[in-house]
This record gives C-alpha cells, structure tokens and sequence, in this order.
C-alpha cells in the first residue's frame, strides 16, 4: 500500500513535468486547469490534467473540493460499470504553502483514437462501409446505457468527447468507443433524467447527423429500455 510520502513523492514528480499544452490553461472556478501531453520515459503518450484552485462544492464538500477528484470518481465508478474510458496513471491533490489547491489527473492516451467530430470530418463516412458505422452506433449505445443505468450523467456530452478507434478488416472491422472529459460528471437519483439530458445534448453537440442519431437511438433504447422515449 502506498504511504503518505510515496503519494507527495508522486505528485511532486508528476507536478514537475513539463510537455505541451493540448488545453492552455483556462480561468474558472476560482482557480485555472488546463492539459498537458507528457511522455512516459518509454516512448508511451500521457496527459496530465494539471489544476489550481479549481474547485466545486456540494453538500458533501461545502467548502471546495478540486474538480480532479470528482473526474477521479467518474473515472473509476465507469471502469466498474464496462463504459471505456483512459486509464488513470496517477491522480491527486494537495494544499500548497498558501493553503491553495493544487490537483493532477494523469492517464494514458488512447492510441489509435480519435474523436467522433474529427473522425467524420476526415471523411469516415466515405471510407467506411454503412455496417461499420452501425457497429459504432451500437458500441457507443452501449457505453451510454451502461453509464445511465448506473445513474451518472456525463454533463458534457459533445462529439469532441466521443472517441473512435477502428479494428480489423473486411468483414471483422469494428469500432470501439470511448468517452472522456469527465470532469462535469455527477450521480442523479433519476438514469431517465440523465440519459435525456446527456443524449439532448450529444444531437444538439455533435457530428451525428439526423439519421444516425436515430439509428443511436434504436440501440440505446434496445439496451436502456423506453427510458428516452420520444427523444428521436
């Protein structure tokens, strides 16, 4: 089990390194957070969410809680779940000298994966067959069925934060799907409520076009049930 001091000495190591911003650091919350891209030493991709003072608050954490660690709890709770998301490398939160937050969410990039918009703005349409987007459609469905019926809401569910990666060939080729940035993340008493709110705002924010959200639909009420009836 780790101690203490080893949990300090990784955050300092990782606190330390330097790589290029991928998000430059923006002002909010009282504090700023921002992304960088790392490397590992062995050639591997990371990123590090690397915040201060960035915080909210909840009756649970009345007086702040960085924002890292409520991804932190997202992050895991879909590994239980079965929705695909980064691995974590090391996350963490420490007050500075002045008493002032500072937290850090390090995981591994996804290799081979590339966001929904992206992925149709190069053209995935055309290179393609039509049962390969099918195959995305399901596997996408799937994630956010599981990620409802285990009450969590993504809160920021646009194509950007949608990634696909394609495998195999011919008639073996299928997509596998991955959701990230979930810092806005939060458990609702209702999975109905937060399957609406979430799948509003994946049509309204992304590049799925009209038939493909419908096509969307059909599996997600296929594993989720008539929890979103009417949203077609």
């Amino acid at each position: 089990m780790a101690t203490v001091r080893d949990q300090t000495s990784r955050f300092d190591y990782y606190w330390q390194q330097q790589g290029e911003w991928v998000e430059a650091p923006n002002q909010r919350r009282g504090g700023e957070s921002g992304v960088q891209r790392l490397d590992d030493g062995s050639g591997h991709l990371l990123y590090a969410k690397r915040q201060v003072g960035h915080i909210y608050r909840s009756l649970l954490h009345p007086f702040g809680r960085p924002t890292v660690l409520r991804e932190l709890d997202a992050l895991t709770s879909f590994e239980q779940l079965g929705v695909r998301v980064p691995r974590i490398v090391f996350a963490g939160a420490e007050r500075d000298a002045d008493q002032q937050w500072r937290a850090l969410l390090v995981s591994e990039a996804l290799d081979g994966f590339v966001d929904l918009d992206t992925w149709h703005a190069e053209g995935a349409r055309e290179r393609y067959p039509q049962v390969l987007h099918e195959r995305m459609l399901e596997e996408l469905a799937a994630n956010l069925a599981r990620m409802h019926l285990g009450h969590w809401q993504h809160g920021c569910l646009y194509g950007k934060h949608v990634f696909v990666k394609v495998i195999g060939e011919d008639d073996q080729m299928r997509a596998e799907v991955a959701l990230l940035d979930l810092e806005k993340c939060r458990r609702r008493i209702s999975c109905q409520r937060a399957a609406y709110n979430d799948l509003r705002q994946l049509r309204r924010h992304s590049s799925l076009n009209t038939a493909e959200f419908e096509t969307l639909l059909y599996f997600y009420q296929s594993a989720f049930g008539s929890a979103v009836k009417g949203l077609g």
